[in-house]
């Protein structure tokens, strides 16, 4: 995968003299790119390209990048990172999606579930790493538990804030 270059004149690039005005450096940011740190290259590769529908971009000393639309990860063999590390990633369409993983054989840890920001799915691959993958939330759907990286659920309260779910399915204080 090619990263992403905006041109020049991209609305979002900053000029020398409106970063000079906000204090910040006069550079524009591009793109991300997590590193997800994994013990089997090979095992992840073939994960990350059979089951969750990524292509791989290119592999060297025990490095690869693997993308699908816009988005790339770098998967890492033993190294750069912490197993069990999150991303959030934006998608057309988060119910489709999980009956694309479901039908694959992913390990999907949490099913579509609708919260104010976002229907969000939980995806691990298979070093426990975590992508949270988010559509537009649906509007007549109400909002779901939160499920933490513990595996412990939370519900959302009449005043919206999060309490964690005791082990009867109430509310926990």
């Amino acid at each position: 995968m090619e990263m992403p270059r905006p041109s020049p004149d991209h609305p979002k690039r900053a000029t020398v003299s409106q970063a000079d005005r906000d204090g910040r450096a006069s550079t524009h940011f591009e793109t991300v790119c997590p590193i997800f740190r994994v013990q089997d290259l090979a095992a992840s590769i073939d994960y990350y390209v059979r089951t969750l529908g990524f292509s791989l971009d290119w592999q060297q000393d025990g490095v690869a990048s693997v993308s699908r639309d816009d988005t790339g990860l770098f998967l890492c063999q033993g190294d750069q990172g912490n197993p069990g590390a999150w991303v959030w990633i934006g998608v057309g369409d988060a119910q489709a999606l999980y009956e694309e993983y479901r039908a694959a054989g992913a390990t999907v840890r949490h099913p579509p579930t609708n919260f104010d920001w976002a229907l969000e799915i939980q995806v691990e691959d298979l070093d426990g790493n975590v992508l949270r993958l988010g559509s537009a939330p649906l509007p007549d759907r109400d909002f779901g538990p939160w499920l933490d990286m513990r595996g412990n659920k939370w519900v959302q309260g009449p005043d919206g804030s999060w309490a964690q779910e005791s082990a009867d399915g109430q509310e926990g204080k």
